[in-house]
């Protein structure tokens, strides 16, 4: 399962992205927000990070206006590693490489069919393991080392 969210500059792009969800048959959690009026980003940050790092749900998608605030929020959490990005090949290595779980987008840098596109892309993409997963076990002991 996906969880989804989004601050008021995002929710449109949400809106969006959750029927090309259904679209593929993809279980999703939308934890907002539920509409345009003015709301602040790390709300649906912690709780879009919080389930992908009690494992509630295996990915997630944060979407504000730039993408950055969202990332910043979601990687407080252990187990999270949230991207901003761009372009589907920032999403094809994104996950391959870094095997990030929580994918986040910005509404005002992105059409709708760009997003699409990046999420399609970022779903399909295997890790690739061996080495790179060397590198997140090296991430994972920092975060032992800092996250109590």
């Amino acid at each position: 399962m996906i969880a989804i969210g989004s601050d008021h500059g995002g929710y449109k792009l949400k809106e969006e992205l959750k029927k090309y969800l259904e679209e593929i048959g993809l279980e999703y959690k939308d934890v907002g927000t539920n509409s345009e009026t003015r709301t602040d980003y790390p709300i649906f940050a912690k709780e879009v990070g919080r389930l992908v790092s009690e494992k509630k749900c295996e990915k997630g998608v944060l979407i504000c206006r730039s993408g950055h605030g969202m990332e910043i929020a979601a990687n407080k959490f252990k187990g999270v590693r949230a991207a901003s990005v761009s372009n589907e090949d920032d999403a094809r290595m994104a996950k391959s490489d870094d095997n990030v779980n929580v994918l986040c987008l910005g509404a005002d840098c992105l059409e709708t069919d760009e997003a699409i596109r990046i999420l399609r892309v970022w779903i399909a993409t295997e890790f690739k393991g061996g080495r790179y997963k060397e590198r997140l076990d090296m991430i994972e002991d920092i975060e032992k080392e800092n996250m109590k």
